[in-house]
C-alpha cells in the first residue's frame, strides 16, 4: 500500500520569512494579486482529503475563511477535513462548516500513522512549529513556497537548525504576473 503524500506550503519573503519578527503576516500584502496562485491551489486541493493546523494557524485560519464568501479557494478550504493538532484545545469548531479533528499528543507520530492510513494528500498550510517538525521527522514528500516580492530583513524562518539537511529536487518554478514565484521541491528520501 502507498503512503499518503504530506504537502508544506507556506507565503514567505524573498529573503525567506514566514512571519515578521512579531509573528505579523503583512507581508502578505506585497503582492495584490493571488489570482493565479489561487487558481493553482484549486488543483492542488482536489488531491488534498485532510487539511493539518498548529493551534495558532488554526484561530488565525478560523476567523477567515469560514465566512470568506468572496475567496476563491473558500470553498474547498472549508469543505476539506481538517485536523488541529493541540494540547490547550477540546473542540475546533469551523462555522457552519465540519467542525476540525483536535488531536493531542506527538504530532509527528500522528501524521507517520495518518500517512500509512488509505486516503489522498495531506497539506500543511502555516503551522511553522508543525511544519518543522514534520521536515525534521522526514515525513515531507513536497514543500512548496509562494515567494511575494517583498523582503523583511528579519522575522520567523521555517527553515532553523533544528530541521537539518535535505537534499531536495525543483519539480516546478512558476512566476506569477503578481510577481508572486512558486517554487515546488520534492524530498529525496521522504519517510514511507
Amino acid at each position: 500500500m502507498a503512503t499518503r503524500r504530506v504537502i508544506v506550503q507556506e507565503l514567505v519573503t524573498v529573503d525567506g520569512f514566514v512571519a515578521g519578527d512579531d509573528g505579523g503576516l503583512d507581508f502578505f500584502e506585497g503582492a495584490s494579486d493571488y489570482a493565479e496562485v489561487d487558481a493553482d491551489n484549486i488543483a492542488i486541493l482536489r488531491e488534498v482529503d485532510t487539511i493539518l493546523l498548529g493551534r495558532t494557524t488554526y484561530e488565525m485560519f478560523v476567523e477567515y475563511w469560514p465566512s470568506a464568501d468572496g475567496e476563491v479557494v473558500a470553498s474547498a478550504v472549508n469543505s476539506i477535513p481538517k485536523i488541529v493538532f493541540s494540547a490547550t484545545l477540546d473542540k475546533a469548531p469551523w462555522g457552519a462548516w465540519e467542525p476540525a479533528q483536535v488531536l493531542e499528543g506527538d504530532a509527528v507520530d500522528h501524521v507517520r500513522r495518518l500517512r500509512e492510513e488509505p486516503g489522498g494528500t495531506l497539506m500543511v498550510w502555516g503551522s511553522i512549529t508543525l511544519a518543522r517538525a514534520l521536515l525534521a521527522a522526514g515525513l515531507v514528500d513536497e514543500l512548496q513556497l509562494r515567494v511575494v516580492p517583498i523582503t523583511l530583513g528579519g522575522g520567523m524562518s521555517l527553515l532553523g537548525a533544528d530541521v537539518g539537511r535535505h537534499d531536495l529536487t525543483l519539480v516546478e518554478a512558476k512566476p506569477y504576473r503578481s510577481g508572486i514565484a512558486s517554487l515546488r521541491y520534492g524530498f529525496a528520501g521522504a519517510a514511507g
